[in-house]
């Protein structure tokens, strides 16, 4: 069965790499993001994925937007795929990409849909307090994650997880899903469900504003949006006017009752507590100052003779 494999980031990688390691299978293409600048040199970096394309000498195409690249979609048909697999692509894909190939799109979701359609399905599972999650396997069509189910795996998201951490075990389950629903499409056994729209939830795009802290919120609900945020866009809180990334927190229910003001430094040393909203208080393990490396917060505040009375706020 010949695929182009469309997918950008490292969350992509187990599932090519999975494609890749099967005879069965020829990876013919891949469509990805264009290299981008990133580090303090803002060198232009390749995408996880098409470094390890190009170590399988599989041609790389790098639109800036796959629906205004009409020479790369002709590049795609060009290559005579039976199928197009997408894994963390970011574009929505057109009819003369759907209808590419003869067993259409076939596209690796991270949540058990139809919950979490978007771009940000595991970020928003651990920002809302979930304790399961999973992968879907489905056909793309022309709406946001709205095509007909596949297969499903469950996952259980742990206390401990961020959004990171979550999406690197995520994406070998994904692979490994992604492999079995080849199999059973090449069997001809293998079935496709409708979703019911009315059990469905969103999960858009993520932005920088989402991180700026509540400490009015609960606990529980700073901490899920610590970890949900966990590595981008990051969450981050105010000190004198001066901000401070929120990098690590502990769940509130090691940390008692408070009645003090929301944001309010409750103890600097030997823990970091901070009080929120409906009398909670919360933990801070770790923080990231403005042009300083990361560094637990005790030290922070030991560094900044902070006492306990100091007020974090939104800004």
């Amino acid at each position: 069965m010949r695929i182009i494999f469309l997918g950008t980031p490292e969350f992509a990688v187990p599932s090519l790499q999975a494609l890749l390691d099967r005879p069965d299978l020829k990876v013919v293409g891949l469509v990805t993001q264009p290299d981008r600048p990133a580090g303090r040199g803002k060198q232009l970096m390749a995408p996880p994925t098409k470094i390890l394309a190009q170590k399988h000498e599989i041609p790389v195409l790098q639109p800036e937007r796959l629906s205004k690249a009409p020479d790369v979609v002709q590049a795609m048909q060009d290559l005579k795929a039976d199928i197009l697999v997408t894994v963390a692509f970011g574009q929505i894909l057109k009819k003369n990409v759907l209808e590419m190939a003869p067993h259409g799109v076939m596209n690796v979701h991270g949540s058990l849909l139809p919950k979490y359609r978007g771009a940000a399905p595991i970020n928003w599972a651990i920002i809302n307090g979930e304790s399961k999650t999973g992968v879907t396997t489905m056909y793309s069509d022309p709406g946001v994650d709205t095509g007909k189910m596949l297969l499903k795996r469950e996952m259980e998201i742990r206390p401990d997880m961020d959004a990171e951490t979550l999406a690197e075990e995520m994406s070998h389950v994904g692979a490994e899903l992604l492999l079995e629903t080849l199999k059973a499409l090449m069997a001809g056994n293998l079935e496709a469900i409708a979703q019911n729209d009315a059990e469905a939830t969103m999960a858009p795009r993520l932005t920088k504003e989402m991180g700026n802290i509540d400490w009015h919120k609960s606990a529980l609900e700073i901490h899920n949006l610590v970890r949900g945020l966990t590595s981008w866009p990051g969450t981050y809180t105010h000190l004198d006017g001066a901000p401070v990334k929120v990098m690590k927190t502990s769940p509130a229910s090691s940390q008692g009752k408070s009645s003090a003001e929301a944001g309010t430094v409750l103890s600097s040393s030997p823990k970091f507590i901070v009080a929120c909203g409906n009398n909670d208080a919360i933990e801070i393990l770790e923080v990231k100052p403005a042009n300083k490396a990361k560094m637990a917060a005790a030290s922070w505040a030991n560094g900044l003779h902070l006492k306990a009375g100091s007020i974090l706020r939104m800004q």
